[in-house]
């Protein structure tokens, strides 16, 4: 299945990025998200790199989509959430245009990959 460590893989080295890029800007976010809005957002980035890393670890290429595929699906909920923040104007334009770059960067990424472990 190509990289020998999940750590090798690009697309687990830009989904961390991702988790960073969350953590910081959401550092700002109103006090009375702290258990809201900014947790929803944290724990979905963490889940895009910790599927990348769980399904790289499986047997079979089969499962490693699958995981990969989950992680799809938190990285477009972070991005749907990530709009709900500028709406209500906890981020700015900025922002939510750097998360919603690198999230689809990872998206990309995570095409390409499964791409190549689908037999042809």
């Amino acid at each position: 299945m190509g990289a020998k460590n999940y750590r090798d893989l690009l697309i687990w080295q830009r989904a961390m990025d991702l988790v960073e890029m969350v953590y910081r800007v959401t550092a700002g976010f109103p006090q009375e998200e702290a258990y809201g809005l900014k947790q929803e957002m944290r724990r979905c980035a963490v889940s895009i790199p910790s599927n990348i890393a769980e399904g790289q670890g499986r047997e079979s290429a089969r499962d490693f989509v699958r995981f990969l595929n989950m992680g799809n699906g938190s990285r477009r909920e972070l991005e749907t959430q990530t709009i709900i923040a500028r709406r209500l104007d906890y981020l700015s334009e900025l922002q939510c245009s750097e998360v919603l770059g690198l999230s689809g960067e990872v998206g990309h990424l995570r095409h390409g990959l499964v791409k190549s472990l689908k037999p042809a």
